[in-house]
């Protein structure tokens, strides 16, 4: 058969099979899904899918089709109430407003609490935080940048890590 009259042929068998099926199928569908149109539809849409795949063995318009859909509709709702129960259960439209979302404000306000501390510090104290922390540097490194003593780089270090916990600790950040 030529592929446009195949398609001709799957249109009109879908056609006949929503004429004559349909409504009883939906309400068929929705009376086992607890009145859920929507599932329903999505249901019925299935089953009509898996009609139109056999279309070359199904007449569309037979009363001997009705049973076989009543039957793929029935395994349909029996699979996807399977498959919900063996999901864990969906979060409602309350609870999702709940949750937060990450959108980036506590971090920017953050990074506004932490720039404001270090304003705070010596510029020897940022110095050192900025090449040890900042640019990753280790201790010799940084003592060699800055053209002091490692010993000098580490006090300074640990002074500055304790003014910035005392800066951020006086603006709410533990």
């Amino acid at each position: 058969m030529p592929a446009n009259r195949s398609a001709e042929h799957g249109d009109a068998f879908l056609r006949a099979l929503y004429e004559k099926h349909g409504t009883e199928l939906m309400r068929f569908a929705a009376r086992r899904l607890d009145g859920d149109w929507h599932r329903a539809e999505d249901v019925f849409q299935e089953a009509a899918l898996r009609a139109w795949q056999h279309a070359a063995q199904l007449e569309p318009g037979a009363e001997a089709l009705r049973p076989w859909l009543f039957a793929v509709v029935r395994n349909l709702v029996i699979d996807g109430h399977r498959g919900r129960q063996s999901r864990p259960p969906e979060a409602d439209d309350e609870s999702l407003r709940r949750m937060p979302v990450p959108d980036g404000v506590d971090r920017t306000l953050t990074t506004h609490v932490v720039v404001d501390a270090m304003r705070d510090l010596t510029p020897f104290q940022r110095e050192v935080l900025l090449h040890t922390y900042y640019m990753g540097r280790s201790v010799s490194q940084t003592a060699q940048v800055l053209g002091v003593p490692p010993g000098t780089v580490k006090s300074r270090t640990h002074n500055a890590m304790r003014a910035l916990r005392a800066g951020l600790s006086s603006r709410g950040l533990r």
